[in-house]
Protein backbone atom coordinates (compact mmCIF):
# COMPACT_ATOMS: atom_id res chain seq x y z
CA UNK A 1 0.00 0.00 0.00
CA UNK A 2 1.17 3.51 -0.77
CA UNK A 3 1.21 6.24 1.87
CA UNK A 4 -1.89 7.78 0.27
CA UNK A 5 -3.75 4.47 0.47
CA UNK A 6 -2.69 4.05 4.09
CA UNK A 7 -3.97 7.55 4.86
CA UNK A 8 -7.35 6.77 3.35
CA UNK A 9 -7.63 3.52 5.30
CA UNK A 10 -6.54 5.25 8.52
CA UNK A 11 -9.22 7.90 8.09
CA UNK A 12 -11.78 5.16 7.49
CA UNK A 13 -10.77 3.42 10.74
CA UNK A 14 -11.10 6.71 12.62
CA UNK A 15 -14.55 7.29 11.12
CA UNK A 16 -15.66 3.79 12.14
CA UNK A 17 -14.66 4.66 15.71
CA UNK A 18 -11.42 2.83 16.50
CA UNK A 19 -9.48 4.53 19.30
CA UNK A 20 -6.23 2.54 19.11
CA UNK A 21 -4.85 1.98 15.62
CA UNK A 22 -1.60 0.19 14.90
CA UNK A 23 -0.30 2.27 12.01
CA UNK A 24 2.74 0.24 11.08
CA UNK A 25 6.33 -0.86 11.66
CA UNK A 26 8.26 2.43 11.25
CA UNK A 27 11.67 0.78 11.48
CA UNK A 28 10.86 -1.72 8.71
CA UNK A 29 10.89 0.66 5.72
CA UNK A 30 10.91 4.29 4.71
CA UNK A 31 7.28 4.02 3.57
CA UNK A 32 6.21 2.85 7.01
CA UNK A 33 8.22 5.62 8.69
CA UNK A 34 6.90 8.32 6.32
CA UNK A 35 3.32 7.26 6.90
CA UNK A 36 3.67 7.63 10.66
CA UNK A 37 5.24 11.05 10.21
CA UNK A 38 2.49 12.19 7.82
CA UNK A 39 -0.17 11.34 10.39
CA UNK A 40 1.59 13.39 13.06
CA UNK A 41 2.96 16.27 10.99
CA UNK A 42 -0.35 16.86 9.20
CA UNK A 43 -2.32 16.59 12.45
CA UNK A 44 -4.49 13.77 11.13
CA UNK A 45 -4.83 11.97 14.46
CA UNK A 46 -7.87 12.97 16.57
CA UNK A 47 -7.15 13.86 20.19
CA UNK A 48 -8.92 10.75 21.50
CA UNK A 49 -7.09 8.31 19.18
CA UNK A 50 -3.80 6.60 20.03
CA UNK A 51 -1.55 5.43 17.23
CA UNK A 52 0.38 2.25 17.85
CA UNK A 53 3.70 1.16 16.34
CA UNK A 54 5.18 -2.32 16.23
CA UNK A 55 8.84 -2.98 16.99
CA UNK A 56 11.17 -5.86 17.78
CA UNK A 57 13.32 -5.78 20.92
CA UNK A 58 16.36 -4.32 19.16
CA UNK A 59 17.88 -0.98 20.19
CA UNK A 60 18.40 0.44 16.69
CA UNK A 61 14.80 -0.38 15.73
CA UNK A 62 13.49 1.11 18.97
CA UNK A 63 15.40 4.37 18.36
CA UNK A 64 13.99 4.62 14.83
CA UNK A 65 10.44 3.91 16.03
CA UNK A 66 10.67 6.52 18.81
CA UNK A 67 11.80 9.04 16.22
CA UNK A 68 8.74 8.22 14.11
CA UNK A 69 6.48 9.06 17.10
CA UNK A 70 7.97 12.48 17.82
CA UNK A 71 5.13 14.97 18.34
CA UNK A 72 2.37 12.40 18.85
CA UNK A 73 -0.12 13.18 21.62
CA UNK A 74 -0.93 9.57 22.48
CA UNK A 75 0.95 6.46 21.40
CA UNK A 76 1.25 2.77 22.18
CA UNK A 77 4.69 1.26 21.69
CA UNK A 78 4.26 -2.42 20.86
CA UNK A 79 7.35 -4.48 21.66
CA UNK A 80 7.52 -8.21 21.00
CA UNK A 81 9.78 -11.21 20.97
CA UNK A 82 8.99 -14.87 20.42
CA UNK A 83 8.91 -17.22 23.39
CA UNK A 84 7.85 -20.74 22.38
CA UNK A 85 10.14 -23.78 22.76
CA UNK A 86 10.34 -24.21 18.98
CA UNK A 87 11.28 -20.54 18.47
CA UNK A 88 13.86 -20.76 21.24
CA UNK A 89 15.37 -23.87 19.66
CA UNK A 90 15.22 -23.19 15.93
CA UNK A 91 15.42 -19.41 15.64
CA UNK A 92 17.27 -18.05 18.67
CA UNK A 93 19.26 -21.06 19.91
CA UNK A 94 18.59 -19.62 23.36
CA UNK A 95 17.31 -20.75 26.72
CA UNK A 96 14.50 -19.19 28.76
CA UNK A 97 16.79 -16.77 30.58
CA UNK A 98 18.14 -15.47 27.27
CA UNK A 99 14.61 -14.86 25.96
CA UNK A 100 13.64 -12.98 29.14
CA UNK A 101 16.75 -10.81 28.78
CA UNK A 102 15.79 -9.93 25.19
CA UNK A 103 12.40 -8.71 26.40
CA UNK A 104 13.53 -6.80 29.49
CA UNK A 105 16.46 -5.21 27.68
CA UNK A 106 14.07 -4.02 25.00
CA UNK A 107 11.85 -2.37 27.61
CA UNK A 108 14.91 -0.74 29.24
CA UNK A 109 16.01 0.67 25.87
CA UNK A 110 12.52 2.01 25.26
CA UNK A 111 12.35 3.71 28.68
CA UNK A 112 15.71 5.35 28.02
CA UNK A 113 15.21 6.49 24.42
CA UNK A 114 11.59 7.56 24.94
CA UNK A 115 12.40 10.03 27.73
CA UNK A 116 12.62 13.06 25.39
CA UNK A 117 9.37 11.95 23.73
CA UNK A 118 7.55 11.74 27.07
CA UNK A 119 9.11 15.01 28.26
CA UNK A 120 7.74 16.71 25.14
CA UNK A 121 4.22 15.71 26.13
CA UNK A 122 3.55 12.35 24.46
CA UNK A 123 1.48 10.00 26.60
CA UNK A 124 3.30 6.75 25.86
CA UNK A 125 2.00 3.34 26.85
CA UNK A 126 3.77 0.01 26.50
CA UNK A 127 2.30 -3.05 24.88
CA UNK A 128 4.32 -6.23 25.16
CA UNK A 129 3.65 -9.44 23.23
CA UNK A 130 5.24 -12.78 24.05
CA UNK A 131 4.84 -13.79 20.40
CA UNK A 132 3.71 -17.40 19.96
CA UNK A 133 2.13 -17.17 23.42
CA UNK A 134 -0.29 -20.06 22.83
CA UNK A 135 2.65 -22.33 21.96
CA UNK A 136 4.63 -21.23 25.03
CA UNK A 137 4.63 -22.96 28.43
CA UNK A 138 2.15 -20.98 30.52
CA UNK A 139 4.45 -20.63 33.48
CA UNK A 140 7.17 -19.20 31.22
CA UNK A 141 4.72 -16.83 29.53
CA UNK A 142 3.79 -15.60 33.00
CA UNK A 143 7.45 -15.27 33.99
CA UNK A 144 8.41 -13.12 31.01
CA UNK A 145 5.29 -10.94 31.30
CA UNK A 146 6.03 -10.35 34.99
CA UNK A 147 9.65 -9.48 34.18
CA UNK A 148 8.60 -6.95 31.53
CA UNK A 149 6.07 -5.44 33.93
CA UNK A 150 8.76 -5.12 36.61
CA UNK A 151 10.93 -3.05 34.29
CA UNK A 152 8.14 -0.84 32.89
CA UNK A 153 6.47 -0.11 36.23
CA UNK A 154 2.79 0.42 35.28
CA UNK A 155 0.21 2.06 37.54
CA UNK A 156 -3.56 1.58 37.83
CA UNK A 157 -3.94 4.88 35.95
CA UNK A 158 -1.44 3.97 33.21
CA UNK A 159 -1.66 0.24 32.67
CA UNK A 160 0.65 -1.98 30.69
CA UNK A 161 -0.92 -3.88 27.79
CA UNK A 162 0.06 -7.53 27.79
CA UNK A 163 -0.90 -8.88 24.40
CA UNK A 164 -1.15 -12.68 24.32
CA UNK A 165 -1.09 -13.76 20.67
CA UNK A 166 -2.36 -16.93 19.11
CA UNK A 167 0.22 -16.27 16.39
CA UNK A 168 -0.66 -19.62 14.87
CA UNK A 169 -3.88 -21.38 15.80
CA UNK A 170 -2.95 -24.83 17.03
CA UNK A 171 -5.79 -25.66 19.42
CA UNK A 172 -9.53 -25.35 19.79
CA UNK A 173 -11.01 -22.04 21.02
CA UNK A 174 -11.76 -23.39 24.50
CA UNK A 175 -8.08 -24.23 25.03
CA UNK A 176 -7.14 -20.68 24.02
CA UNK A 177 -9.70 -19.30 26.45
CA UNK A 178 -8.33 -21.50 29.24
CA UNK A 179 -4.83 -20.12 28.60
CA UNK A 180 -6.10 -16.53 28.78
CA UNK A 181 -8.05 -17.24 31.96
CA UNK A 182 -4.95 -18.81 33.56
CA UNK A 183 -2.90 -15.69 32.81
CA UNK A 184 -5.65 -13.41 34.10
CA UNK A 185 -5.79 -15.23 37.43
CA UNK A 186 -2.02 -15.64 37.94
CA UNK A 187 -0.69 -12.17 37.09
CA UNK A 188 0.42 -10.39 40.29
CA UNK A 189 -0.54 -6.91 39.02
CA UNK A 190 -3.82 -7.59 37.27
CA UNK A 191 -5.16 -4.18 38.33
CA UNK A 192 -2.32 -2.53 36.38
CA UNK A 193 -2.66 -4.72 33.31
CA UNK A 194 -4.85 -4.81 30.21
CA UNK A 195 -4.98 -8.34 28.81
CA UNK A 196 -5.10 -8.09 25.03
CA UNK A 197 -6.03 -10.77 22.49
CA UNK A 198 -4.43 -11.24 19.08
CA UNK A 199 -5.85 -14.30 17.34
CA UNK A 200 -5.05 -15.65 13.91
CA UNK A 201 -7.34 -17.85 11.89
CA UNK A 202 -5.33 -20.92 10.89
CA UNK A 203 -8.07 -23.28 12.09
CA UNK A 204 -10.84 -20.95 10.97
CA UNK A 205 -11.83 -20.22 14.58
CA UNK A 206 -10.21 -16.83 15.23
CA UNK A 207 -13.54 -15.18 16.03
CA UNK A 208 -14.67 -18.02 18.29
CA UNK A 209 -11.34 -18.05 20.13
CA UNK A 210 -11.55 -14.31 20.76
CA UNK A 211 -15.16 -14.44 21.93
CA UNK A 212 -14.41 -17.20 24.42
CA UNK A 213 -11.26 -15.42 25.60
CA UNK A 214 -13.28 -12.26 26.25
CA UNK A 215 -15.57 -14.32 28.45
CA UNK A 216 -12.46 -15.72 30.14
CA UNK A 217 -11.41 -12.25 31.29
CA UNK A 218 -9.56 -10.44 28.49
CA UNK A 219 -9.92 -6.65 28.21
CA UNK A 220 -8.89 -5.80 24.69
CA UNK A 221 -8.83 -7.29 21.19
CA UNK A 222 -6.53 -6.72 18.24
CA UNK A 223 -7.62 -7.55 14.73
CA UNK A 224 -8.12 -6.22 11.23
CA UNK A 225 -10.95 -5.24 8.93
CA UNK A 226 -12.32 -8.41 7.33
CA UNK A 227 -9.55 -10.52 8.89
CA UNK A 228 -6.75 -9.40 6.57
CA UNK A 229 -3.36 -10.64 7.76
CA UNK A 230 -0.63 -13.23 7.46
CA UNK A 231 -1.56 -16.70 6.13
CA UNK A 232 -5.26 -17.23 6.94
CA UNK A 233 -5.44 -13.78 8.49
CA UNK A 234 -6.12 -12.16 11.83
CA UNK A 235 -9.31 -11.80 13.80
CA UNK A 236 -12.01 -10.12 11.70
CA UNK A 237 -13.02 -7.08 13.74
CA UNK A 238 -16.11 -6.51 11.58
CA UNK A 239 -17.45 -9.98 12.37
CA UNK A 240 -16.78 -9.90 16.11
CA UNK A 241 -18.18 -6.37 16.46
CA UNK A 242 -21.40 -7.23 14.62
CA UNK A 243 -21.70 -10.49 16.55
CA UNK A 244 -21.79 -8.36 19.71
CA UNK A 245 -24.30 -6.04 18.07
CA UNK A 246 -26.68 -8.92 17.27
CA UNK A 247 -26.62 -9.83 20.97
CA UNK A 248 -27.62 -6.32 22.01
CA UNK A 249 -24.11 -5.10 22.88
CA UNK A 250 -23.10 -2.04 20.87
CA UNK A 251 -19.39 -2.36 20.02
CA UNK A 252 -18.89 1.40 19.87
CA UNK A 253 -18.02 1.09 16.19
CA UNK A 254 -20.06 2.38 13.27
CA UNK A 255 -20.62 -0.22 10.56
CA UNK A 256 -23.85 1.37 9.30
CA UNK A 257 -22.31 1.79 5.84
CA UNK A 258 -20.57 -1.54 5.47
CA UNK A 259 -20.62 -1.47 1.64
CA UNK A 260 -18.58 1.77 1.69
CA UNK A 261 -16.13 0.27 4.22
CA UNK A 262 -15.77 -2.78 2.00
CA UNK A 263 -15.19 -0.63 -1.09
CA UNK A 264 -12.35 1.35 0.53
CA UNK A 265 -10.82 -1.82 1.97
CA UNK A 266 -10.86 -3.73 -1.33
CA UNK A 267 -9.53 -0.79 -3.31
CA UNK A 268 -6.69 0.16 -0.97
CA UNK A 269 -5.55 -3.35 -0.04
CA UNK A 270 -6.43 -5.05 -3.34
CA UNK A 271 -7.91 -7.91 -1.33
CA UNK A 272 -11.39 -9.24 -2.21
CA UNK A 273 -14.22 -10.08 0.19
CA UNK A 274 -15.47 -13.64 -0.27
CA UNK A 275 -19.19 -13.84 -1.24
CA UNK A 276 -19.84 -15.91 1.91
CA UNK A 277 -17.88 -13.63 4.27
CA UNK A 278 -20.05 -12.89 7.36
CA UNK A 279 -22.06 -9.67 7.14
CA UNK A 280 -20.08 -8.19 4.21
CA UNK A 281 -20.18 -10.90 1.53
CA UNK A 282 -22.46 -10.58 -1.48
CA UNK A 283 -24.40 -13.74 -0.58
CA UNK A 284 -24.59 -13.64 3.23
CA UNK A 285 -28.18 -12.39 3.27
CA UNK A 286 -29.20 -14.46 0.26
CA UNK A 287 -31.45 -17.51 0.35
CA UNK A 288 -31.80 -19.86 -2.60
CA UNK A 289 -33.57 -22.70 -0.76
CA UNK A 290 -37.32 -22.76 -1.31
CA UNK A 291 -38.17 -23.55 2.32
CA UNK A 292 -35.88 -20.79 3.56
CA UNK A 293 -37.39 -18.31 1.12
CA UNK A 294 -40.89 -19.20 2.21
CA UNK A 295 -40.00 -18.73 5.89
CA UNK A 296 -38.26 -15.42 5.17
CA UNK A 297 -41.26 -14.06 3.26
CA UNK A 298 -43.78 -15.13 5.90
CA UNK A 299 -41.79 -13.76 8.83
CA UNK A 300 -40.95 -10.59 6.90
CA UNK A 301 -44.64 -9.97 6.17
CA UNK A 302 -45.35 -10.12 9.92
CA UNK A 303 -42.42 -7.89 10.92
CA UNK A 304 -43.88 -4.74 12.47
CA UNK A 305 -42.19 -1.33 12.11
CA UNK A 306 -40.11 -0.51 15.17
CA UNK A 307 -40.27 -4.05 16.57
CA UNK A 308 -37.08 -6.02 17.30
CA UNK A 309 -35.69 -7.65 14.17
CA UNK A 310 -37.11 -11.17 13.90
CA UNK A 311 -36.91 -12.33 10.29
CA UNK A 312 -36.09 -16.01 9.90
CA UNK A 313 -32.67 -16.98 8.50
CA UNK A 314 -31.43 -13.37 8.58
CA UNK A 315 -29.82 -12.68 11.97
CA UNK A 316 -29.37 -8.93 11.49
CA UNK A 317 -31.38 -6.29 9.65
CA UNK A 318 -29.31 -5.65 6.51
CA UNK A 319 -30.37 -1.99 6.63
CA UNK A 320 -28.53 -1.56 9.94
CA UNK A 321 -25.23 -2.06 8.15
CA UNK A 322 -26.15 -0.32 4.92
CA UNK A 323 -26.93 -3.49 3.00
CA UNK A 324 -29.77 -3.73 0.49
CA UNK A 325 -32.78 -6.01 0.81
CA UNK A 326 -32.61 -6.72 -2.93
CA UNK A 327 -30.32 -9.75 -2.75
CA UNK A 328 -32.07 -11.47 0.17
CA UNK A 329 -33.90 -13.89 -2.10
CA UNK A 330 -32.40 -15.06 -5.36
CA UNK A 331 -33.81 -17.68 -7.65
CA UNK A 332 -32.34 -20.90 -8.97
CA UNK A 333 -33.62 -24.44 -9.38
CA UNK A 334 -33.68 -24.94 -5.58
CA UNK A 335 -36.01 -22.01 -5.08
CA UNK A 336 -39.69 -22.16 -4.36
CA UNK A 337 -42.91 -20.26 -4.75
CA UNK A 338 -42.30 -17.94 -1.80
CA UNK A 339 -39.01 -16.74 -3.22
CA UNK A 340 -40.47 -15.90 -6.61
CA UNK A 341 -43.36 -14.03 -4.98
CA UNK A 342 -40.89 -12.13 -2.79
CA UNK A 343 -38.81 -11.01 -5.78
CA UNK A 344 -41.86 -9.86 -7.73
CA UNK A 345 -43.16 -7.92 -4.72
CA UNK A 346 -39.97 -6.34 -3.39
CA UNK A 347 -38.35 -5.64 -6.75
CA UNK A 348 -41.39 -4.78 -8.87
CA UNK A 349 -44.34 -4.17 -6.56
CA UNK A 350 -46.59 -7.12 -7.49
CA UNK A 351 -48.52 -8.40 -4.46
CA UNK A 352 -49.56 -11.78 -5.81
CA UNK A 353 -52.43 -13.65 -4.13
CA UNK A 354 -51.11 -16.46 -1.97
CA UNK A 355 -52.77 -19.16 -4.10
CA UNK A 356 -51.01 -17.76 -7.16
CA UNK A 357 -47.54 -18.32 -5.67
CA UNK A 358 -47.46 -22.01 -6.51
CA UNK A 359 -48.42 -21.43 -10.13
CA UNK A 360 -45.82 -18.76 -10.93
CA UNK A 361 -43.28 -20.54 -8.73
CA UNK A 362 -43.44 -23.69 -10.83
CA UNK A 363 -43.06 -21.71 -14.06
CA UNK A 364 -39.94 -19.96 -12.79
CA UNK A 365 -38.52 -23.10 -11.21
CA UNK A 366 -38.87 -25.00 -14.48
CA UNK A 367 -37.03 -22.22 -16.30
CA UNK A 368 -34.20 -22.17 -13.73
CA UNK A 369 -33.94 -25.94 -13.94
CA UNK A 370 -33.73 -25.91 -17.73
CA UNK A 371 -31.14 -23.14 -17.87
CA UNK A 372 -29.06 -24.60 -15.03
CA UNK A 373 -28.27 -21.22 -13.50
CA UNK A 374 -29.57 -18.48 -11.24
CA UNK A 375 -32.25 -16.21 -12.71
CA UNK A 376 -32.01 -12.45 -12.31
CA UNK A 377 -34.96 -10.47 -10.95
CA UNK A 378 -35.41 -8.93 -14.40
CA UNK A 379 -35.64 -12.37 -16.00
CA UNK A 380 -38.28 -13.39 -13.47
CA UNK A 381 -40.21 -10.19 -14.16
CA UNK A 382 -39.96 -10.72 -17.91
CA UNK A 383 -41.39 -14.24 -17.59
CA UNK A 384 -44.25 -12.98 -15.41
CA UNK A 385 -45.12 -10.18 -17.85
CA UNK A 386 -44.91 -12.45 -20.88
CA UNK A 387 -46.90 -15.30 -19.32
CA UNK A 388 -49.58 -13.25 -17.58
CA UNK A 389 -49.74 -9.60 -18.68
CA UNK A 390 -48.93 -9.74 -22.38
CA UNK A 391 -50.44 -13.13 -23.28
CA UNK A 392 -52.81 -12.38 -26.22
CA UNK A 393 -53.58 -15.75 -27.75
CA UNK A 394 -55.93 -17.27 -28.64
CA UNK A 395 -58.08 -14.34 -27.34
CA UNK A 396 -57.14 -10.68 -27.80
CA UNK A 397 -59.15 -7.92 -26.15
CA UNK A 398 -60.03 -4.88 -28.27
CA UNK A 399 -62.48 -2.18 -27.29
CA UNK A 400 -64.48 -2.63 -24.09
CA UNK A 401 -67.27 -0.57 -22.57
CA UNK A 402 -70.08 -0.99 -20.03
CA UNK A 403 -73.58 0.39 -19.56
CA UNK A 404 -75.27 0.40 -16.15
CA UNK A 405 -79.05 0.07 -15.80
CA UNK A 406 -79.90 -0.11 -12.15
CA UNK A 407 -78.27 -3.22 -10.70
CA UNK A 408 -77.57 -4.71 -14.12
CA UNK A 409 -74.36 -4.02 -15.99
CA UNK A 410 -74.12 -4.68 -19.73
CA UNK A 411 -70.74 -4.98 -21.38
CA UNK A 412 -69.84 -4.77 -25.03
CA UNK A 413 -66.44 -6.01 -26.08
CA UNK A 414 -64.45 -6.52 -29.23
CA UNK A 415 -62.49 -9.77 -29.25
CA UNK A 416 -60.07 -11.28 -31.69
CA UNK A 417 -60.46 -15.05 -31.32
CA UNK A 418 -57.86 -17.04 -33.24
CA UNK A 419 -57.67 -14.20 -35.76
CA UNK A 420 -61.45 -13.83 -36.15
CA UNK A 421 -63.01 -10.53 -35.02
CA UNK A 422 -66.04 -10.97 -32.73
CA UNK A 423 -68.34 -8.45 -31.03
CA UNK A 424 -69.76 -9.91 -27.81
CA UNK A 425 -72.32 -8.68 -25.29
CA UNK A 426 -73.15 -9.89 -21.81
CA UNK A 427 -75.10 -8.92 -18.71
CA UNK A 428 -74.15 -9.34 -15.08
CA UNK A 429 -74.09 -7.80 -11.61
CA UNK A 430 -70.80 -6.04 -12.43
CA UNK A 431 -68.31 -5.54 -15.28
CA UNK A 432 -66.41 -8.76 -14.61
CA UNK A 433 -69.55 -10.87 -14.29
CA UNK A 434 -70.97 -9.32 -17.46
CA UNK A 435 -67.77 -10.00 -19.37
CA UNK A 436 -67.64 -13.63 -18.21
CA UNK A 437 -71.17 -14.14 -19.57
CA UNK A 438 -70.25 -12.37 -22.83
CA UNK A 439 -67.22 -14.59 -23.38
CA UNK A 440 -69.02 -17.87 -22.67
CA UNK A 441 -72.01 -16.81 -24.79
CA UNK A 442 -69.54 -16.31 -27.65
CA UNK A 443 -68.80 -20.02 -27.61
CA UNK A 444 -65.56 -20.05 -25.66
CA UNK A 445 -65.19 -22.82 -23.02
CA UNK A 446 -67.18 -22.16 -19.86
CA UNK A 447 -65.34 -21.23 -16.68
CA UNK A 448 -66.13 -20.12 -13.14
CA UNK A 449 -64.69 -17.06 -11.44
CA UNK A 450 -63.07 -18.14 -8.14
CA UNK A 451 -61.26 -15.08 -6.78
CA UNK A 452 -60.37 -11.50 -7.57
CA UNK A 453 -57.90 -9.06 -6.04
CA UNK A 454 -56.25 -5.84 -7.08
CA UNK A 455 -53.82 -3.16 -5.90
CA UNK A 456 -52.11 -0.08 -7.24
CA UNK A 457 -48.73 -0.33 -8.90
CA UNK A 458 -46.67 2.80 -8.32
CA UNK A 459 -47.98 6.08 -6.98
CA UNK A 460 -49.09 9.52 -8.08
CA UNK A 461 -49.99 10.33 -11.66
CA UNK A 462 -48.05 7.33 -12.93
CA UNK A 463 -49.94 4.81 -10.78
CA UNK A 464 -51.62 1.87 -12.50
CA UNK A 465 -53.96 -0.81 -11.25
CA UNK A 466 -53.01 -4.48 -11.36
CA UNK A 467 -55.69 -7.14 -11.03
CA UNK A 468 -55.44 -10.88 -10.39
CA UNK A 469 -58.24 -13.23 -11.42
CA UNK A 470 -58.53 -16.93 -10.61
CA UNK A 471 -60.83 -19.06 -12.75
CA UNK A 472 -61.89 -22.71 -12.72
CA UNK A 473 -62.43 -24.48 -16.01
CA UNK A 474 -65.16 -27.01 -16.75
CA UNK A 475 -62.53 -29.73 -16.25
CA UNK A 476 -61.80 -28.46 -12.73
CA UNK A 477 -58.47 -26.83 -13.51
CA UNK A 478 -57.63 -23.65 -11.56
CA UNK A 479 -55.76 -20.93 -13.47
CA UNK A 480 -54.68 -17.37 -12.63
CA UNK A 481 -54.51 -14.36 -14.89
CA UNK A 482 -53.23 -10.81 -14.37
CA UNK A 483 -53.91 -7.48 -16.02
CA UNK A 484 -52.55 -3.95 -15.76
CA UNK A 485 -54.17 -0.68 -16.77
CA UNK A 486 -54.61 2.88 -15.56
CA UNK A 487 -58.33 2.04 -15.41
CA UNK A 488 -59.05 -0.46 -12.64
CA UNK A 489 -62.11 -1.85 -14.44
CA UNK A 490 -60.11 -2.51 -17.60
CA UNK A 491 -57.27 -4.07 -15.58
CA UNK A 492 -59.70 -6.65 -14.21
CA UNK A 493 -61.07 -7.47 -17.68
CA UNK A 494 -57.54 -7.93 -18.97
CA UNK A 495 -56.90 -10.29 -16.06
CA UNK A 496 -59.92 -12.42 -17.09
CA UNK A 497 -58.59 -12.60 -20.67
CA UNK A 498 -55.16 -13.52 -19.30
CA UNK A 499 -56.60 -16.36 -17.19
CA UNK A 500 -58.72 -17.57 -20.12
CA UNK A 501 -55.74 -17.63 -22.49
CA UNK A 502 -53.62 -19.48 -19.94
CA UNK A 503 -56.37 -22.07 -19.48
CA UNK A 504 -56.53 -22.60 -23.25
CA UNK A 505 -52.74 -22.71 -23.77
Amino acid sequence: MSVEEKLELFELLVKIGFKEIEVGFPSASQTEFDFCRRLIDENRIPADVSIQVLCQCREDLIIRSVEALRGARQAVFHLYNSTSPAQRKYVFNADRADIVRIATRGVEWLKHHAQPLIAAGTHLRLEYSPESFTSTELEFALEICEAVTDVWGPTPESKIILNLPATVEYATPNVHADQIEWMCTHLTRRDRTLISLHTHNDRGTGVAASELALLAGADRIEGTLFGNGERTGNLDLVTIALNLYTHGIHPGLDFSDLPRIREVYERTTRMEIHPRHPYAGDLVFTAFSGSHQDAIKKSWDLQEPGAPWDVLYIPIDPADIGRSYKAIIRINSQSGKGGVAYVLEHEFGYQLPKLMHKEIGKTINDLADSTGRELTPQEIHDVFVRDYIERASPVTLGEFRTIERGSIVTCQAELLIEGQRRLVTGNGNGPIDAFVHAVTDAGLPAFELLSYSEHSLGSGAQARAVSYIQIKTAKGRSVFGAGIDTNIELASIKAVVSALNRSLA
